[in-house]
């Protein structure tokens, strides 16, 4: 059958909307079987390795795969929680907090889900349950604040996937990125200055954002500028001397050359000049994960300190905070716009006066 089965049609039936939010995704556990099975639908997207298939195909399978898996699974079993994959938790948090959010304020039916990109739930598997429950349009909300080909496209690509599978299709719509939103922002200020309050500031605060090749820049992929904004707003609202913060670019993968400067090279760096300690802040994920717990977490501390420096702390990630998931439900809220009908909440309504005029007064 070229086309999923339609769910039965039901006369007066109220169309029901969906937000999806999409993370990257991550290993069902931390063996190199499952390790392997996921870097295998990872590294096989063309908005990833965009090497020619006919190339690249060849060595993941012959070479990639055949060692990477073991050492990975090694990482990902260092920072595993009991709950599970920490980035699975996470976002499965992030939804179950956001729909509570909208629980008192949308007076229609709406759904708050989950799904990643790559490994379970996967981005089809959910959409399809999603139709299925009635949901007839669809916000997709991938959780990258910053646009690049290899996140936020390959993410619509698959729901495109999706899209050709079926015969009644939804309305989509798409958050492409929300790396300068006010209230993203504040919550990366305020998570930074309580982190402060509780431990003394450092002597560099370093912003480590995921890497691209840097031909994604030169073949005009947005990426690294929108990183360049979030990192100068952050350190516009933390009110930072420039000498006093840093933008880096970490996980760096082959040969080819990468968006610089590296984390790695920073981190390495500030210990051989002396400076005593450092803070580091992932501003690009919303969720820890592997990249944050243990790349940054772990490996970046030991080049630090092994380097001569002395004090290392991993800022974490936006994760469950309030502050966060007020500025989630506002991004979506702006996309819903027609969907959705509010109910009226004066404190709400004064709530967001209030960050209206914010906006005004930081424009």
């Amino acid at each position: 059958m070229r086309y999923l089965p339609e769910p039965e049609h039901r006369h007066g039936a109220i169309a029901k909307t969906a937000i999806l939010l999409i993370n990257l995704g991550t290993p069902d556990a931390p063996t190199p079987r499952a390790v392997r099975r996921y870097l295998a639908q990872f590294l096989s997207d063309p908005r990833v390795i965009e090497i020619p298939r006919a190339l690249w195909l060849p060595i993941l399978h012959a070479f990639v795969l055949s060692s990477r898996p073991r050492k990975s699974a090694r990482k990902y079993a260092s920072i595993w929680s009991p709950e599970g994959s920490p980035l699975r938790v996470h976002t499965e948090k992030q939804a179950r907090l956001l729909r509570g959010y909208f629980d008192s304020q949308i007076r229609m039916p709406l759904s708050v889900d989950f799904a990643m990109r790559y490994g379970e739930p996967s981005i089809q598997g959910t959409l399809a349950r999603l139709k299925a429950e009635g949901c007839e349009r669809v916000l997709v909300l991938p959780m990258y604040p910053q646009y690049a080909a290899s996140t936020t496209a390959s993410t619509l690509d698959e729901v495109g996937g999706f899209l050709r599978r079926v015969r009644n299709v939804p309305e989509i719509r798409l958050v492409k990125h929300f790396h300068d939103h006010p209230l993203y922002i504040a919550a990366l200020a305020n998570l930074v200055r309580e982190c402060w309050r509780q431990s003394g500031r450092p002597d560099r605060l370093l912003m480590s954002f995921h890497g691209l090749p840097s031909y994604t820049l030169a073949r005009g992929d947005p990426y690294h500028f929108e990183c360049q904004k979030t990192a100068r707003l952050l350190a516009r609202e933390l009110e930072l001397a420039e000498s006093h913060w840093q933008i880096s670019f970490q996980s760096r993968f082959g040969r080819a050359q990468w968006i610089e400067p590296y984390t790695t090279s920073t981190l390495a760096d500030y210990g051989r000049q002396g400076v005593r300690r450092v803070d580091v802040i992932c501003p690009g994920f919303v969720a820890d994960c592997l990249e944050t717990l243990e790349e940054i977490g772990i490996e970046g501390r030991k080049l630090f300190l092994g380097a001569g420096g002395r004090e290392f702390h991993l800022l974490p990630c936006l994760n469950e905070r309030a502050d966060w998931i007020s500025a989630l439900a506002d991004i979506a809220r702006q996309h819903l716009a027609g969907w959705v009908i509010e109910s009226r909440n004066p404190q709400i309504e004064r709530d967001r006066a209030e960050d209206n005029r914010s906006r005004a007064d930081s424009s």
